[in-house]
């Protein structure tokens, strides 16, 4: 198996925010709004945790104008353009955008009906603080919804993906994705950070040949 190899945990330069914002995310976030959409029950507020350049809440408004969302990160360069992007669309009464640390957040237990998040867990150096905090934050019986990017078996499948999905890339997006991949999780560790919650390993799965996907409804467990 391929070791995990970390990335810098904050994205936080113009260029890194540039090249991100400017890859074809339109398939990847498309599909986690319409699967998130199968679960959620429509109540909001709605936590989107390592939001980007926010174009998943963005994805979410469109579709359902009545949610109310707050999205979270801790790189500042993105956040100057996710609200660049939400004021271009006009969705500011929707989306509020905060820059906080995944890792610990300033919310309340509880307070939000769905916490959903995709790609921050890879950046994580303890992964298991982010879904600590994500757990916590979340009301009984709300929806967790967590997907991120699946660390492939070997250098070579590793290089096959990055040929399949960044092939018009610029060599500084190919690099981002390729060592994206090489921090990123496999199953059974995702399923050790959510046992310790409480949750079943079957509540995480592979959902494509790059990612993994936690469904869950919080659950009163000995964590807050």
């Amino acid at each position: 198996m391929l070791p995990r190899v970390l990335e810098a945990e904050v994205m936080d330069t113009p260029e890194e925010a540039r090249d991100y914002d400017a890859m074809d995310h339109s398939v990847v976030n498309t599909l986690f709004v319409d699967d998130f959409l199968r679960y959620w029950d429509g109540r909001s507020p709605v936590l989107d945790v390592g939001t980007g350049t926010a174009q998943i809440p963005i994805e979410l408004a469109r579709r359902c104008p009545s949610v109310r969302i707050v999205a979270v990160d801790l790189a500042e360069q993105m956040l100057v353009l996710a609200r660049y992007n939400v004021s271009r669309v006009q969705l500011q009464k929707c989306i509020r955008l905060e820059r906080v640390d995944a890792k610990s957040m300033p919310y309340a237990d509880g307070v939000f009906a769905a916490v959903m998040s995709n790609s921050i867990i890879h950046h994580l150096p303890e992964p298991e603080r982010g879904f600590s905090e994500m757990h916590r934050v979340c009301q009984k019986g709300g929806l967790l919804f967590i997907r991120d990017l699946l660390r492939p078996s070997s250098r070579e499948a590793l290089q096959a993906l990055v040929e399949l999905y960044a092939t018009g890339a610029n060599e500084h997006q190919r690099a981002m994705f390729a060592a994206s991949l090489h921090a990123a999780l496999t199953i059974p560790e995702v399923q050790a950070c959510v046992a310790r919650l409480g949750y079943p390993p079957e509540t995480v799965q592979q959902t494509s040949d790059r990612h993994w996907t936690w469904v869950a409804r919080k659950v009163d467990t000995h964590q807050p």
